[in-house]
Formats: structure tokens, sequence, C-alpha cells
């Protein structure tokens, strides 16, 4: 335990530090901007219809906005750039399934007729305002998430672990306006944090994940109708088919995920 503390603080050095508490506090203002900050813009706009160009702009792009810049000034105020969006913890090279199979879920998810009817300028804004949505969850919680962690002297089986149970947790502030529905999706998004996880690893740092993250997104509200008109698009069970088949490769693959194959993933860690 002491030799893993003295490593951690030596890859620290010359970078301030973070405590639990003070992460929490920064995750409750990344939150607030999002779910408070929302609703006051646009309310403010007198725009409440997300499925307007301008709706998305008010609901979504401008707190989103806000909040990636928040989350990427208390990067620049940690001195934590290289951390954050570089990761020189390797994995095999067969965990670059996950990226590639999250991809797949992207294109064949995405409801391309269904966005066409939208109009060039609503789907432009809808990506703009999820990829917001990408490099500010992986900033937080991919970045500053995992290096709190790692500095803290956890092993990658508990940062992975804890980083993606977090990562669920908090998901569950969508309780205020879903309700009871707002548990299971905590925990689905839980499985998700993982995977963006083993991408920042795979991919040696926190572009591939945000952008993939952004992008699994769009496709989720291209065709599920959460943020376009009702319809019917067979393609959404690609995202959603997403979890189970991960969820199976990485079981079966655990042991190889780390480069000594000991197997410190997050369902190793569980067992």
């Amino acid at each position: 335990m002491k030799s893993r503390q003295h490593q951690a603080s030596s890859r620290v050095a010359g970078r301030r530090g973070l405590s639990y508490l003070a992460f929490g506090a920064i995750v409750v203002v990344y939150l607030a901007i999002i779910q408070f900050g929302s609703r006051a813009i646009a309310g403010w706009a007198d725009e409440s219809d997300v499925l307007t160009t301008r709706g998305v702009v008010f609901t979504m792009v401008v707190p989103l906005g806000i909040a990636l810049l928040f989350t990427y000034g208390v990067v620049l105020a940690l001195g934590w750039w290289r951390p954050v969006l570089e990761d020189d913890r390797p994995v095999g090279r067969w965990v670059w399934v996950v990226p590639g199979i999250l991809l797949v879920a992207v294109l064949l998810g995405t409801d391309y007729s269904a966005l066409a009817d939208k109009g060039w300028l609503f789907v432009i804004t809808l990506l703009i305002a999820t990829q917001l949505v990408g490099w500010g969850e992986e900033g937080m919680f991919r970045g500053i998430g995992v290096t709190t962690l790692r500095n803290h002297g956890l092993h990658e089986g508990q940062v992975a672990l804890w980083s993606s149970l977090i990562f669920g947790a908090v998901h569950l502030t969508n309780a205020l306006g879903r309700g009871a529905s707002a548990i299971p999706q905590a925990i689905i998004v839980s499985l998700a944090g993982y995977f963006f996880y083993l991408t920042r690893r795979v991919s040696r740092g926190n572009v591939l994940n945000s952008v993939l993250h952004g992008l699994f997104d769009f496709a989720l509200l291209s065709g599920t109708a959460v943020l376009l008109d009702p319809h019917n698009y067979l393609g959404v069970v690609a995202p959603i088919l997403v979890y189970p088949v991960l969820a199976l490769v990485l079981l079966v693959r655990r042991h190889k995920i780390e480069p000594s194959h000991r197997g410190e993933g997050m369902i190793a860690a569980l067992e």
C-alpha cells in the first residue's frame, strides 16, 4: 500500500491534489449547471421545445457549453492537462473491439431519414450538443475522476469500478424529471462508463472516448424519439445491443484486459 501511494505521489509531483470531497463538490457544481442551468436558460429564452433548432440551442448547447468550460477550467486550475487528456496505462490490443463495436452501433443506430426530415441546421446543432455532452462528461468522469482516483493510489481495477459507479450514480439526478426510471438508467450508464473507460485506455487518451460518447448519444436521440418526433426505427436496437454484447465479451476476456493478464478490469474487481 505504501509503495502504491508513493508511486501515486511521484506521478502527481508539480500538480495540485484533489480530495474526494473536493471532487464531489466539483461534480455537484457540474450537475447543477446542467440540471438547473438548462431550465433557467430555457425559461429566460422562453424556449423549451427541444424539437426545434432554437430549443436545442437553449436547452442543451448553452448549458452544456457552460458545463464544458467549467470542467476544463477545473483541469486548468489543477494543472492536470496531461493526465486528463493522456492515458499512460495500456491495455491489451484486443480491447480495440470496444470502441469498434460502439462505432458500429452508432452507424447502425442513427436514424438518417428522421434527421433528414429535421433539416441540416437542426442536425448540426444536435451534433454539437451531443459532442458537448461527450467532451464534458468524459472530461469530468474519465478525465478528472480517473485522475483523482489514481492520485489516491487506487489500482486500475478500483479506478475502473469506482469511476464507472460514480458516473452511473450522478445520472440519478435525472429522477428530478423522469422519476424512478432514472434508476435502471443509472445502472446501464455505469456499464457504459466502463466501456468509455476502456476506450480511453486503449486509445491512450481522452479524445476518442469523448467523440464516441457524443456520437453514441446522437445516435440514441435520433432513433428513440427523445428529441425527434415519434417514429419506428429498427436500427435503434443496435445501441441497446451494445450493452449485453460488450458485457459478454469483457466477461469472457476479463483476464486479458491488462497487459500483465492479471485481469484488473472492473469485472475482475468484483470477484
